[in-house]
């Protein structure tokens, strides 16, 4: 029995570690110059995953077909789960937004998504994550300091395979979500799971104090930086636009 607890209790602190690990600022304790190379690192590998997700034989035709509808990304690079009883999983993404007034999109901001789950579980297990906001309410969560999935905003998962572009038209939820698997991965409900703000890391990539309306709703900040992850999305939107126009001129 005793060796049994201490089993358990062993597994337990690493779930804790893991929890740590995502909820602190990319290894957490680092120094600006530090913080501004790990999100640049976040950014570009966000880019390579968006770009994963477009061409993606079962997901790409939904995202390529939404992307141009989607009011924001935010895109989850590596979304991490080791459990054993209890479960863990999180991440840290960066989120990109199309306003109505722009024709570009603008950004990043950072956030981390967390995920806390219970049942008879064991392994580590890794995945990509694209949230594509379609609502005003889902992107007013992900204005405020966090957001809980399924409560703040409803969140559906975004329809793949040969009928993925079709099946689109009909979906109404403020966040439609893709995962794509790494390796072995068995699934993951995006319902419960909370997104908060990187405020430090954000004032690190851009110099100065911000937080996500900074960036989005007053514009005051940019990096040039991240023009490649900005340039990498509109060009998912606008094939699917451009698309759209050839055919109502046939």
């Amino acid at each position: 029995m005793r060796e049994l607890q201490a089993g358990v209790t062993s597994r337990l602190v690493v779930v804790l570690v893991v929890l740590v690990a995502v909820f602190s600022p990319l290894g957490g304790g680092v120094a600006n110059a530090d913080a501004h190379k790990n999100g640049q690192e976040l950014v570009d590998k966000a880019e390579v995953t968006f770009a994963n997700f477009a061409t993606d034989g079962k997901r790409g035709a939904g995202i390529r077909a939404l992307t141009p509808r989607a009011k924001a990304v935010l895109i989850f690079p590596q979304v991490l789960r080791a459990a054993f009883l209890f479960g863990a999983a999180g991440g840290n993404g960066v989120l990109v937004v199309h306003p109505e007034q722009k024709q570009s999109w603008i950004g990043p901001a950072f956030y981390t998504m967390g995920e806390v789950s219970f049942g008879f579980q064991a392994g580590g297990e890794a995945a990509e994550v694209a949230l594509l906001i379609m609502t005003e309410r889902g992107i007013a969560a992900l204005l405020s300091t966090s957001a809980k999935l399924g409560v703040n905003a409803n969140v559906a998962a975004g329809p793949y395979g040969a009928g993925g572009e079709v099946a689109t038209e009909n979906l109404s939820a403020d966040i439609i979500s893709y995962v794509r698997p790494v390796g072995l991965y068995g699934g993951l409900s995006l319902n419960g799971a909370v997104i908060a703000t990187r405020d430090k890391l954000n004032s690190a990539y851009y110099g100065k104090p911000v937080k996500p309306v900074d960036i989005f709703i007053r514009q005051t900040v940019t990096n040039p930086q991240a023009d490649h992850l900005l340039q990498a999305v509109a060009e998912v939107a606008s094939v699917k636009q451009a698309s759209a126009k050839e055919a109502s001129t046939k």
